[in-house]
């Protein structure tokens, strides 16, 4: 499979997409005045110690404070392998899905670990969320192109989608006869290792320990509140993160940037420096590929099937559901081939959805009833084939009796909805809003309730074209009784900028 990757910049906002066989798979986006901090790393002080939430928060001279989960607080024991390539920046890094979580020890109490006041050393693990500070970690990494530097671990890791025994044993061997003595850290190998030559790996190397010796000198001079090591703009992330062996071209539509990222590419990737290109067509280089109309695609609630299925994507704060139905598809054979079916191409395009809306967190996948294990079975599978390409982790669990699926998918960034969007100021996020005939009724509470409380020689009704229409047609016997019960006139003037559920009962 080939795919491009499109560089748009304005002075605003950066935006990356991944094509892969002319179909948009992945958009990153970053806006000037509010860039994303995963991969930051931070001298910040502990705030507060939280022993009943075995957690700390910290402050890193951000808005809110960042939480810290003790088991973030030092390094893990070494693992034998490492799910993915390890990228702690979740901005590019492969990884396996896996069907259960890995069993480990409790760490120790957050009180015995950390104390108030006390300056640490910190890298952002995920961005502020909604409501939430930024996640962090003491399980500092450096990412690189070809490896993932771990300066308080000297653990060799390998990724895990590197399948062959010879190269992982060379690698291995390698990274070992690599690690003096006298070296601190260790390396965790990512998937583009597996093409990457000895002297490609040291230089890798030599770079992510001058990046360390570098934070090191900053940190000793630093007070608490100041940033360390900021991760690289977007631009030279997608170069760095999202450029594998088959991507065809990078396609940049800013002179500025290619200039940037071609001499990125010829220092630190060169393989892929002639495939950096600059593009000066008149037409933006999102509309050449569709992309402007696949991100218009991402923010709907609905998806459409090739077959005439659909799926129905809500994204909540708790949770996000996906939806799967038949729609229009009826099939040629029978009732259970033409579920099995449907559910199959929904597998592969969900992994799509989530990988292109950046959706993460707690996803629960409600594919249609099948009778067939074997097809319950298969559904599944090709589910897992299309999470695995996935630069992001996801663990996934067995199909349900009901034919629920719970899938978890890191989050590390807000998903493309929350970047493009804000909740509707009419519905206030809801998705419905009160019929007018509810909004009416409410205004008569209202006038009640003041004619118990004041005396006033009448009242005006400030409300929306709609409901000041139902109150004049529908409603009107009913505010007819509610004059004669309260014994005072009741006026009526339409508010032409007041949404459907807004009123204002005045007193004259």
């Amino acid at each position: 499979m080939s795919e491009e990757i499109l560089i748009n910049v304005t002075p605003q906002e950066t935006r990356v997409a991944v094509v892969e066989n002319g179909v948009l798979q992945e958009v990153h986006i970053e806006r000037a005045g509010h860039r994303g901090i995963v991969g930051n790393i931070y001298k910040g002080k502990v705030a507060r110690v939280l022993p009943g939430m075995q957690a700390a928060f910290v402050d890193i001279g951000l808005d809110r404070a960042a939480f810290l989960h003790a088991s973030d607080v030092h390094p893990l024991p070494a693992m034998a392998e490492v799910n993915g390539n390890g990228n702690g920046n979740g901005d590019g890094a492969g990884t396996e899905v896996v069907t259960r979580h890995e069993n480990r020890a409790p760490p120790p109490a957050i009180q015995t670990l950390l104390h108030e006041g006390q300056e640490i050393v910190v890298q952002v693990d995920k961005d502020p969320l909604g409501t939430k500070g930024a996640r962090l970690t003491m399980q500092l990494t450096l990412p690189g192109r070809y490896l993932v530097h771990m300066p308080h671990n000297r653990h060799i890791g390998i990724s895990q989608k590197i399948t062959d025994e010879n190269t992982r044993t060379r690698l291995r061997t390698f990274m070992q006869s690599m690690a003096g003595e006298n070296e601190e850290g260790g390396f965790i190998l990512r998937t583009l290792s597996e093409a990457a030559t000895e002297d490609e790996l040291e230089a890798d190397i030599r770079y992510l320990r001058r990046t360390w010796q570098a934070c090191r000198e900053r940190i000793a001079m630093a007070t608490a509140g100041l940033l360390i090591h900021e991760d690289l703009p977007l631009a030279m992330r997608a170069m760095r993160d999202l450029v594998r062996a088959n991507v065809e071209k990078i396609r940049i539509d800013s002179r500025e940037t290619f200039l940037k990222a071609r001499d990125f590419a010829i220092h630190f990737i060169p393989e892929i420096a002639e495939r950096v290109e600059y593009y000066p067509g008149e037409r933006p280089i999102f509309d050449l590929y569709s992309v402007e109309d696949e991100i218009q695609k991402a923010l709907a609630a609905k998806v459409l099937l090739k077959s005439g299925g659909y799926l129905v994507i809500d994204q909540t704060e708790a949770m996000t559901t996906i939806d799967v139905n038949t729609g229009a598809f009826v099939g040629r054979k029978n009732l259970e081939e033409t579920l099995f079916k449907t559910n199959l191409e929904a597998a592969q395009t969900i992994a799509r959805q989530l990988r292109l809306r950046n959706l993460g967190g707690m996803i629960i996948i409600d594919f249609i009833d099948m009778a067939e294990p074997e097809h319950r079975r298969q559904v599944l599978r090709t589910l897992e084939r299309a999470l695995a390409r996935d630069r992001t982790k996801a663990y996934l669990t067995e199909m349900s009796p009901l034919g629920l699926v719970e899938l978890t998918r890191k989050r590390t960034r807000e998903s493309l909805e929350h970047v493009l969007c804000q909740p509707c100021p009419v519905c206030q996020g809801r998705g419905v809003v009160k019929t007018a005939q509810t909004v009416c009724y409410e205004i008569f509470r209202e006038i009640l309730r003041e004619a118990r409380q004041f005396g006033t020689e009448k009242y005006l009704v400030l409300a929306s074209q709609p409901v000041i229409d139902m109150l004049l047609d529908e409603e009107a016997s009913g505010l007819m009784k509610l004059q004669e019960f309260i014994g005072k006139s009741i006026q009526l003037k339409v508010e032409p900028l007041y949404m459907q559920e807004q009123y204002d009962v005045v007193l004259m």
